[in-house]
């Protein structure tokens, strides 16, 4: 396993400590069962079960109700057994029969565990037929352990139980989109049709790193830097609408970064900006209504948009030019950006990310694959 010693040190003092506080409070509590199994306190498939809870706490099998529930009912498929004369059956048969039996039982009651096999068999190879066993130690044994997995997961940084994350949200600014859907991971999953041993939002954060190391390794060391735009087109907050829209038309491009004398970023105003402030939705004249909008107004007082200021857009997508474009390819072919702007040191304008420049990188690396 790809850990580090810390956490093998972690999930390692995680058993002995959850196994000793079971084990102790167990034997403590043994005095009114003390007749049981030749007072039996503390049951061996306990050991398997302290290895899930606090070496993967993130395990679906790992769950408090799979822990509990699956030993339980288990041990209560065993005891079945037993007491329908499994004692007078081949050993090996009762022994199948009865982690046959738990295997079924877990499954319907959506609490598959894999130790509550060996709680199931345990009950045939001890000769147990009291069913009080299944309440102490059994299940005694399994809530004092999940009591023990819960305290000492979350006090070393683990969640535990782990949680029911919602779909992730809208990317912001800075991060990578979602590649793939809820819908898509279920029918993978249908179609897999096995017992994944992952909970669905670490399969999801697994995809999705793993298509963006795929894209890495395809795309090289290519960063945002070596094949952004770097003659870049930008007008200030003062600039007036009909030079914005020339400069627009002239260079056929879709957007103009909008910047502070320093360089610093502070909008964008694109071709949709213009539209917006033409009222688009009216259909109706609307191009008188565009020629109005970026026709300067004489005198001093407008009750119009006169500048690049008044229409830009100011929450801005950016990126940075350190950016591995690997990173960058998923943004726009799923959120259908055509163009980011990219920072350098200060916050300042450097250049412009665009499709075209991605379309032609792709091109590049294409035919050195290719060749």
């Amino acid at each position: 396993m790809a850990i580090d010693r810390r956490e093998r040190l972690r999930a390692a003092v995680g058993v002995a400590v959850g196994l000793m506080v079971a084990g102790a409070l167990s034997r403590w509590l043994q005095g009114p069962w003390a007749g049981q199994a030749a007072g039996a306190w503390l049951v061996a498939p306990l050991g398997a079960s302290a290895v899930l809870v606090f070496v993967l706490p993130a395990s679906p099998l790992a769950q408090p109700w799979p822990v509990v529930g699956g030993n339980l009912v288990s041990a209560l498929a065993g005891l079945a057994v037993m007491s329908l004369g499994g004692q007078h059956l081949w050993p090996p048969l009762a022994v199948a029969l009865a982690a046959g039996l738990g295997v079924a039982a877990m499954m319907a009651a959506r609490c598959l565990h894999p130790p509550g096999g060996g709680t199931a068999a345990l009950m045939v190879l001890a000769g147990v037929s009291d069913w009080r066993f299944a309440l102490f130690p059994v299940a005694t044994n399994v809530l004092l352990l999940v009591a023990a997995g819960v305290a000492y997961n979350r006090a070393t940084g683990r969640a535990y139980p782990h949680p029911d994350r919602p779909a992730p949200a809208a990317a912001h600014a800075d991060e990578p989109p979602v590649r793939f859907s809820e819908a898509d991971i279920d029918r993978a999953l249908a179609r897999y049709n096995q017992v994944l041993d992952v909970p669905r939002d670490d399969l999801r954060a697994l995809l999705e790193a793993a298509e963006t190391e795929s894209l890495r390794r395809r795309m090289g060391e290519l960063r945002c830097r070596d094949i952004m735009s770097h003659d870049v087109r930008t007008v200030s907050y003062g600039t007036a609408l009909q030079d914005a829209w020339a400069l627009l038309r002239q260079h056929r491009i879709k957007a103009l970064p909008v910047v502070e004398r320093s360089g610093r970023l502070v909008g964008i105003v694109t071709q949709a900006d213009f539209l917006r402030g033409a009222d688009l939705d009216v259909l109706k004249g609307f191009d008188e209504r565009l020629r109005q909008l970026i026709r300067a107004t004489p005198g001093s007082h407008s009750d119009k948009p006169e500048v690049v200021g008044q229409i830009m857009t100011r929450q801005v997508r950016v990126t940075r030019d350190h950016r591995s474009l690997a990173e960058m390819l998923p943004l726009f072919s799923a959120t259908g950006h055509h163009h980011i702007p990219v920072l350098g040191e200060g916050d300042r304008l450097v250049g412009i990310l665009t499709q075209t420049d991605l379309v032609r990188a792709l091109g590049r690396e294409q035919g050195l694959t290719s060749g």
